[in-house]
């Protein structure tokens, strides 16, 4: 009652009731009790459905107390326990009450239980909401799985029939679920064995089903479907492996081999199904085989369309790393349980007896041989047998069969197979060959690789080419037939043979020569340091094929790279390739260039620590060994030295650069630092005991180690520069005395020529008090240690010892610094050698230079007998230039001397030292002259860079900033003035004739380049300046003719004409303090004479005719210098009157400006025709308001016929307007024109004017007014003319053209301005036409006045000397001039 009153209340599982029951603690007769009541209650309800359901869908908590209580029970209780399990016991009413029903309705009990089994299915595969869906989901799956739990305990009572649970599921699903099925075999209920042996459709759905579950593919969250989607596969396809119907797996194989290439989910998820140890389980090992190896065989011979030249043509995609991953997974997993020799005879077998898929079969042979390592050696057994019995039986598809697979092999790398050269040379390259053995088997074989050609891929062409197959000479002819057609197919497909690499891998034939090249060089090196010989390979290579060996192999091996501390294999093969000659001086060099830099741009202090650190300890270490005096060991530690040395800083065959120091790599700078400071304190340590000449070589060897380096000498030279620049007052006495003693075993380390010293002697400074008491130190240091070590050899091997830079600094500063050493000791002759009690020995000498006294030092060392002699040699003596040279570098407000001080010292090296000592020993031989040119040539071309002459106060005695070239130019005034008070009258002016001579020969013709220009400009701008400091009437000279003395200014003229006026700017005149400077000279000259006004007028006259520059000067700047030449000549000449000439100069200039003012014609005043010309030019010139009385006054002097007036004048002109033209920002080009264009229009008619501009033709004669102009602009008068002709009127061309000349000269005109263009010398301005526009007009202007002019116009020489000339400037100017020689003359003309 109180059940019933609970169930009335709520209604609860059946199981519930059972596990609530089921918390009493169980005694021994409660399962039988319990099974009454469940009948009672399920004669109460008897609802078979329900019950099944309330079976697959159990109450979790009744399923956790029945378990809890299993879990109280002892031992002794489990087996009655179990017999009280829910499920068991609801298996036993479920068939209890299957019986019952069965006997109701007359059926047997086993179609009542398939009938509500497959109800229940239907429910439960009803339930998915995707129709494409092709498992169950979690749920599903589990009440699929109590379901069948249920099944076995009704098939254990005898209650359910499999078989005819299978028959009706079939008959209602004409496509089973693979999942469901898979469950029914699992729970061991319906096996997967049976349904495929007694379906015979089986073959009609299981395909289907299958592909259709591999192409499934889970949602990502559900891994337990995952597993079971895999499982399911794994189940069917080994049953399908063991039962008849395997042949079913053969359209999924086709089906996966169709979709590989996808590489699709569906295609991997079909091979994990073919994993032997999941399917592997259920079948025997002899089965598993037997299908493998039928797999196999689908596979190799599956659709088998591609021929043998697709496989040859093809090949190389089909690698491991090319092949679809699919096929390649595929091949593993059925070659997994073979051996490789099986595997390869099965293979063999399929390609004697099937037509194949070669893309397959040579897929899984890279497979295999990746895969297998011990593949090698089998496929290389398999293709040695298949070569034999090719050719022992003439089998031509054994052949290819050999070559495809021996292919193959060789695509996937050496690593994996021999590369194809070796296997073609290891199978054909010898006597021993396969096709050695008759004619007929190498016409068999030279045949088939000839019907290759048209398929081969060019990297085996280039095989068989490079590496024949072994032919007998007798029958070389036949292999050349081959080697023939493989070049020429070669060269069809633009392939070299040169590009093969020397160990070719024919898997990289795909990519670049360079990565070819390294790996060629990778293999080498390895073969050297394997064998220590440079490969044969190699060898052969660089003879036979010396292309790919200079321009592919070597550049990679010889790529830059920073070196290791030790040599390595690589630097070994260089060495040793090096040493055979076999690789290029030039290019080894460039490599080890490149490794410097390599090294200087990415090298850190990290990098080059250890390093560092290691030649750190080294120089520590010698140091220790030197002051040991341990010798030996010594000398060797510097060999060590020297190889770290050359890892740290690789040397190169670059000269010592002009580099700064701090430009120096960091690295560098480090290495050079520690190698200064290691040598000074090697210094100091050596010399405790033993002077320079009682130590051993250590001091040479070290400074030799540096010599082999260039690029490592070259940071020293340049650090030694920057301390010697920045530094010298910092360094202590040890780093001078090291330093010194380092430059001294440079100097005797030197062979030939000693440019290191010499630059790091140039790069000691004397140009200020501090740099000169450094220069003083350091010189006599590095002589003293000189000195001492060759103190027994002669004068001649001195030289070896001392350096001769900083011998001549002595030389130099010593008298400077010192005046007491000016005094030449009593008893000293000459410059030999002082007294014997001042050969001191070495030791005394050297410990001097380590006192405190410098200045007793200094003193001592001047005095030394070794020192003076020394001054015996050439190469040791300061000549006077070189003195003037170091003086001039000398800045005088920071001189160690006095202005007063300065004066004193340079007389007494003047007068004293340099002016008696013969010219062989630097002096000047006691010729004044000789003093003079060196002086005037020294204060000409400074030296130093910051020497401008614009800033320079030339004024003597005056004491100022900068070098100390015032100070010289008075030495100069000091001679000048000397030498002329001294000389007679009668000679009076020879010391400027020599001047200007000497002068002249620094002016010597030189190219005419624009640097050659400038230099003549700067030249003569010093001279200039010079002049000025010098009295002007030296270069007038007096002589004696006919009884009277006369002005000789020949020199002088002839210098202004040929020098003066070359450096003149383009508007023709000298400046204004040259020109009076000049005529001051000339009054002082002309005073000496008889008659001074008469010769001052003659000198005048002379000048107007062989130096017009001169002479317009004067009229230009008359305004200027009008009143300084007057009060000079009253002072010289009192009371005479001022000199006819120059009045009549006056007179023109007045009548020019009254011109100007009043154009009335006044009477023009005698004189020179340049002189009133240019009056006339510099009153005109200077303003554009007076150009109606310019022309006004033309129409005057044309009346008076003053024709060679106008000329000069338009000549004086047109120079302004080609200086206007050469001045970018001139602006006045346009009053220049016009002034030009009416002189034309004036003397149009007259021819004189033409030949004016004509004057630097060679057959000529120059006019005197041309004389005034640079060579430059005469050259430059042909363009100006142009451009003013071309824009003249037309009736002034028609009036020109009548004009005799005029057309040959405007022919000339235009021929010269082309060249000028061609040459590039073709002036242009911003406000004038394009030059090659003023060229197009002249030349159309030029074609229009031939065209015009008749064929008489010119005679038939200079017709044709104008085609001759215009042949190769203007052809089509050639050709017009070619109509007039061909033009019907009259005989006579």
């Amino acid at each position: 009652m109180s059940l019933q009153a609970r169930r009335g209340s709520q209604k609860r599982p059946f199981c519930s009731l059972l596990a609530g029951h089921g918390l009493k603690k169980p005694k021994p007769d409660d399962g039988e009790r319990l099974q009454e009541a469940a009948v009672q209650l399920l004669e109460q309800n008897q609802n078979l459905y329900s019950l099944f359901q309330e079976l697959q869908n159990p109450d979790p908590c009744g399923m956790i107390c029945f378990q809890n209580m299993e879990q109280n029970r002892n031992p002794e209780q489990n087996q009655a326990a179990s017999d009280a399990d829910p499920l068991n016991v609801a298996g036993l009413l479920v068939g209890s009450e299957l019986r019952r029903q069965a006997d109701r309705r007359g059926v047997s009990v086993g179609a009542v239980s398939v009938k509500t089994m497959l109800d229940r299915l239907e429910e439960i595969a009803g339930r998915r909401e995707d129709k494409l869906r092709q498992m169950f989901t979690s749920s599903q799956r589990v009440q699929l799985q109590v379901l069948l739990e249920a099944s076995k305990l009704l098939l254990c009572q005898g209650v359910f029939c499999p078989r005819l649970l299978w028959a009706e599921y079939r008959r209602d699903q004409k496509h089973p679920d693979l999942e469901l099925l898979y469950f029914l075999h699992l729970y061991n209920i319906l096996t997967l064995d049976y349904i495929i042996e007694s379906d015979d459709a089986v073959a009609s759905w299981l395909p289907g089903q299958l592909k259709a579950l591999c192409c499934w593919t889970p949602p990502q969250e559900e891994e337990e479907t995952r597993q079971v989607q895999q499982e399911v596969l794994s189940t069917v396809v080994g049953v399908l492996v063991a039962s008849p119907r395997s042949s079913v797996l053969d359209e999924l194989l086709h089906w996966f081999l169709d979709i590989e290439e996808e590489r699709d989910e569906a295609a991997e998820r079909w091979i994990q199904t073919l994993d032997a140890s999941l399917c592997g389980g259920s079948v025997s090992p002899e089965a598993l085989q037997r299908f493998f190896a039928h797999c196999l065989t689908q596979i190799f011979t599956w659709n088998p369309q591609l021929t043998v030249s697709d496989a040859v043509t093809s090949q190389n995609d089909w690698t491991v790393a090319k092949a679809g991953r699919c096929l390649t997974s595929l091949c593993c997993k059925l070659a997994v349980i073979f051996s490789v020799e099986q595997l390869l005879h099965h293979l063999q077998q399929v390609l004697e007896t099937h037509e194949v898929n070669w893309k397959h079969v040579l897929v899984f042979v890279s497979t295999l041989l990746v895969y297998d390592q011990s593949a090698q050696s089998s496929l290389s057994e398999l293709l040695c047998r298949l070569l034999s019995s090719a050719f022992g039986g003439y089998d031509l598809e054994k052949l290819i069969t050999a070559f495809l697979l021996a292919r193959q092999g060789a695509l996937e790398g050496a690593g994996v197979f021999p590369s194809y050269t070796d296997w073609f040379k290891m199978s054909f390259g010898g006597r021993s060959g396969f096709h050695a053995g008759s004619k007929k088997s190498l016409v068999f074989l030279l045949k088939f690789l000839s019907d290759l050609v048209p398929f081969e891929p060019p990297q085996y062409l280039k095989v068989h080419i490079l590496h024949p197959p072994f032919v007998p000479p007798k029958l070389r002819s036949l292999l050349m037939e081959y080697v023939t057609l493989a070049k020429t197919r070669l060269a069809d497909l633009q392939e070299s043979v040169e590009d093969m690499g020397l160990y070719e891998d024919v898997s990289a034939a795909g990519a670049s020569l360079q990565s070819q090249a390294a790996q060629d060089v990778e293999k080498a090196v390895c073969l050297f340091e394997s064998s220590g010989r440079i490969p044969a390979t190699v060898m052969e290579a660089s003879i036979f094929r010396r292309p790919y060996f200079l321009t592919r192999f070597l550049p990679v091996l010889l790529k830059p790279r920073a070196f290791p501390l030790k040599a390595d294999a690589q630097m070994n093969f260089i060495e040793a390739l090096k040493q055979a000659e076999k690789i290029p001086a030039a290019q080894y060099s460039q490599y080890v260039e490149s490794c410097q830099k390599q090294r200087q741009q990415s090298g850190s202090p990290r990098r080059s620590g250890a390093p560092l650190a290691v030649l750190q300890e080294q120089l520590q270490e010698f140091t220790k060994l030197l002051a040991a005096g341990r010798d030996p060991e010594s000398l060797a530690q510097l060999s060590r030295i020297s190889h770290t040395l050359s890892v740290v800083c690789p040397g190169s065959d670059d000269p010592v650069g002009p580099a700064a120091a701090s430009s120096l790599p960091e690295l560098h700078l480090k290495v050079v630092d520690l190698i200064l400071q290691s040598f000074c304190q090697s210094l100091l340590v050596a010399s405790r005991g033993n002077p320079p000449n009682r130590q051993n070589l250590w001091g040479s060897r070290f400074v030799c180690m540096l010599l082999d380096n260039r690029q490592l000498l070259s940071s020293v030279i340049h650090r030694l520069k920057d301390l010697f620049h920045q530094q010298a007052a910092s360094l202590k006495p040890a780093h001078i005395l090291g330093l010194a003693a380092f430059i001294s075993h440079l100097q005797a380390a030197q062979p030939g020529p000693a440019l290191v010293e010499e630059a790091l002697g140039s790069a000691v400074l004397t140009g200020s008090r501090t740099s000169m008491l450094f220069s003083v130190r350091l010189a006599v240091a590095a002589v003293s240690y000189g000195l001492c070590r060759g103190h027994s050899a002669s004068p001649q091997r001195l030289q070896d010892f001392v350096p001769r830079s900083l011998y001549k600094k002595l030389l130099y500063l010593v008298p400077r610094l010192f005046p007491e050493a000016r005094i030449r000791p009593e008893g000293q002759g000459g410059d030999g050698p002082t007294g014997g009690h001042l050969g001191d020995g070495p030791a005394l000498l050297w410990s001097f230079t380590d006192g405190t006294s410098w200045i007793k030092t200094v003193l001592h060392l001047w005095r030394h007998a070794s020192f003076q002699q020394l001054q015996q040699l050439q190469l040791y003596q300061l000549c006077f230039s070189e003195w003037l040279h170091e003086e001039l570098r000398v800045q005088r407000n920071s001189d160690v001397l006095s202005d007063a001080e300065r004066q004193e010292y340079q007389q007494w090296a003047c007068w004293e030292l340099y002016l008696p000592r013969p010219e062989e020993q630097g002096g000047c031989g006691g010729d004044p002259r000789a003093l003079c040119s060196h002086l005037l040539t020294a204060v000409m071309e400074p030296p130093s860079r910051e020497m401008n002459l614009e800033n320079l106060d030339f004024s003597p005695g005056l004491s100022g900033t900068g070098t100390c070239l015032p100070d010289l130019l008075s030495r100069l005034q000091e001679l000048v003035y000397e030498a002329e008070v001294g000389e007679l009258r009668g000679r009076r002016g020879g010391l400027g004739d020599f001047l200007l001579q000497v002068v002249s020969e620094k002016c010597s013709p030189s190219s005419g380049s624009i640097s050659s220009r400038l230099s003549l400009e700067r030249t003569m701008e010093a001279w200039n300046r010079v002049l000025l400091a010098l009295p002007p009437v030296m270069f007038f000279k007096i002589k004696a003719v006919a009884g009277r003395s006369v002005v000789d200014c020949s020199q002088l003229l002839q210098h202004i004409t040929h020098l003066q006026r070359k450096a003149c700017p383009p508007a023709g005149v000298l400046p204004c303090v040259v020109t009076v400077h000049l005529l001051k000279g000339l009054l002082f000259a002309a005073g000496h004479c008889g008659r001074p006004a008469a010769e001052v007028d003659r000198v005048w006259s002379l000048m107007s005719a062989s130096c017009p520059l001169l002479l317009v000067s004067a009229v230009r700047w008359w305004q200027q210098i009008s009143p300084v030449l007057a009060s000079l000549w009253t002072r010289l000449q009192d009371g005479e009157p001022f000199p006819e000439q120059l009045q009549l100069l006056s007179a023109c200039r007045l009548w020019a400006c009254s011109l100007r003012a009043d154009p009335v014609l006044v009477q023009i005043p005698p004189g020179p025709v340049l002189v009133q010309a240019a009056s006339l030019h510099g009153a005109f010139r200077s303003g554009a308001e007076h150009q109606q009385n310019f022309r006004e006054v033309l129409d005057r002097l044309r009346e008076v016929e003053n024709q060679q007036v106008l000329v000069s004048l338009l000549f004086l002109f047109v120079m302004d307007f080609l200086s206007e033209l050469l001045d970018p920002q001139e602006k006045s080009s346009e009053r220049s024109k016009w002034f030009c264009s009416e002189l034309l229009a004036v003397l149009v008619n007259s021819a004189d004017w033409l030949l004016l501009f004509r004057s630097n033709e060679p057959d000529l004669e120059p006019d005197p007014v041309t004389l005034m102009v640079s060579d430059d602009c005469s050259r430059l008068m042909p363009w100006a003319i142009c451009s003013l002709l071309q824009q003249q009127s037309a009736a002034f061309h028609q009036r020109a053209l009548r004009v005799p000349g005029f057309l040959y000269s405007t022919t000339l005109w235009y021929l010269a301005a082309l060249q000028l263009f061609l040459d590039g010398e073709a002036p242009a301005s911003a406000r004038q036409a394009e030059p090659t526009r003023v060229l197009d007009r002249t030349k159309q202007f030029v074609l229009s006045l031939i065209r015009q002019a008749p064929a008489a116009a010119l005679s038939c020489s200079q017709w044709r000397q104008l085609e001759t000339r215009s042949a190769d400037l203007d052809p089509e100017l050639a050709a017009t001039l070619s109509l007039h020689l061909d033009h019907p003359r009259v005989g006579f003309l």
